[in-house]
This record gives C-alpha cells, sequence and structure tokens, in this order.
C-alpha cells in the first residue's frame, strides 16, 4: 500500500517538549565556558597583528635604510670614477700646454730659419750679381770706331 502521507508528518509529535530555560541556560554555559578563551585568542590575535604591522613597518625601514647605503655606495663609485677622469683631464690639459709650448717654439726656430735661408739666398744673389757685374767689367770690350 502507498502511502500519500509526508516523511515529516508526527515528527513534531515524536519530540519530547524541551524546555526552553533550559536551552537558554545550556546555551549561556556553554558561551561562559569558551567565551573567555575566544576572548583571550581575540586579544592575542590582535596584539600579534599590530606586532606584524610594526615588524614590517621596521623591515621597510630597514630595506629604506639598505637602498640608501646601496645608492651611497653607487654615489661613491661615481665619485671615484669622476675624480680619475677629472685627473686624466688635468693630464691631457697639462700634455696639450707642453705640446703648445713645442710647438710655438718650433714655429719661432723655423721661421728663424726661414729667414736665415732667405738672408742667405739673397746674399748669394748678390754676391752673383756682383761676379756677373765684376766679369762684365773684365770682360774686353771692343774700342768704339770713329
Amino acid at each position: 500500500m502507498v502511502s500519500d502521507a509526508s516523511p515529516d508528518e508526527g515528527v513534531v509529535e515524536d519530540l519530547p517538549l524541551i524546555d526552553e530555560k533550559a536551552v537558554e541556560q545550556l546555551t549561556e554555559g556553554l558561551i561562559s565556558h569558551y567565551l573567555p578563551d575566544l576572548q583571550r585568542s581575540k586579544s592575542a590575535l590582535q596584539e600579534l597583528t599590530q606586532n606584524q604591522v610594526v615588524l614590517l613597518e621596521t623591515l621597510e625601514q630597514e630595506i629604506s635604510k639598505f637602498k640608501e647605503c646601496n645608492s651611497i655606495v653607487h654615489i661613491n663609485a661615481l665619485f671615484s670614477e669622476a675624480k680619475h677622469y677629472h685627473s686624466k683631464l688635468v693630464n691631457i690639459r697639462n700634455e696639450m700646454m707642453m705640446l703648445h709650448e713645442k710647438t710655438s717654439k718650433l714655429k719661432k726656430r723655423a721661421l728663424k730659419l726661414q729667414q736665415k735661408r732667405q738672408k742667405e739666398e739673397l746674399e748669394r744673389e748678390q754676391q752673383r750679381e756682383k761676379e756677373l757685374e765684376r766679369e762684365k767689367q773684365l770682360t774686353a770690350k771692343p774700342a768704339k770706331r770713329t
């Protein structure tokens, strides 16, 4: 035989009557038993969270200090490199000044030599002209017929 009755039918009737006051007292007892531990755990977790925040801030500060140290090392390297290149520039400038002095002296010397050569050539030319003039005078001239 098939029954059309729902499975929950009669359940309420089967349950014993529960005293609401007893349930409330049991609930309060259970809560009062576990609540202090839960509150201590909650405060411990809050303290731990606060400590973690402080620790994170401290770590961030230390990281920034390390970054500053690295940048200081980098800056020091740049300064030493700048000092190295500055000394190179000073050496190059000194060499250029020395070369300038040498070239100036060489130019003066070359000018003096050129002037001396020109003077010698002029003297040779004058000597040659004198010799030609002398030869002309020494060369016999035919007498003029009158």
